[in-house]
């Protein structure tokens, strides 16, 4: 097992054949009937049948998961994304009232982009944990050492000084490697 392999996998090209082209032919292919909602009810049904949709198509192998699940889950992630602009799920619903910053469009894009996101995080792990044998701790060491090598400055916030620090938990590079792919990765753009 070598960097090269690992880096293989990791590649941009084979991260977008193997998780965000589904994700993104998920979200092509549900359809909005408008680009606004008149009441709240109406939000919360497109909202949780977006995601019950998108689960389906790209998690569960066809499964659905439960309505209640589904709603909690999309009214997280508008949370997550409009906290950072100081809004919440009620300012994302005024949006959609009103069909600006996107309108509803704009809203399941941002539901599309963050289970996506997941699934990159998700599939990056895998690899990793694929590559990093754990009861091989001087082998483990030195393929972090290697892949910060490789990725240099794209790592934002991993210290290279340090590989055994990421080693011993991998959490903290996989999370820098996938936000330097969503900062510079074409897989993360918009359609």
């Amino acid at each position: 097992m070598s960097i090269e392999a690992l880096l293989s996998e990791l590649s941009e090209v084979i991260i977008a054949r193997r998780v965000a082209i589904l994700h993104d032919e998920a979200r092509l292919a549900y359809r909005l009937r408008a680009n606004t909602v008149k009441t709240w009810p109406e939000f919360e049904e497109i909202i949780t049948d977006y995601v019950q949709h998108h689960y389906a198509r790209c998690v569960t192998g066809g499964g659905r998961i439960d309505r209640s699940q589904a709603a909690g889950r999309a009214k997280e992630i508008i949370n997550q994304a409009y906290h950072r602009q100081g809004g919440d799920t009620r300012s994302a619903f005024r949006d959609c009232q009103e069909g600006v910053n996107g309108g509803l469009r704009g809203i399941l894009d941002i539901l599309c982009d963050s289970i996506k996101e997941e699934a990159v995080q998700y599939y990056s792990r895998s690899v990793f944990d694929r590559y990093l044998p754990p009861d091989n701790w001087p082998r483990q060491k030195e393929m972090v050492a290697q892949f910060i090598r490789h990725c240099g400055v794209a790592l934002p916030g991993i210290d290279p000084s340090d590989p055994g620090r990421y080693a011993r938990d991998i959490e903290p590079l996989i999370s820098a490697f996938v936000r330097s792919l969503k900062q510079t990765s074409t897989i993360f753009r918009k359609l």
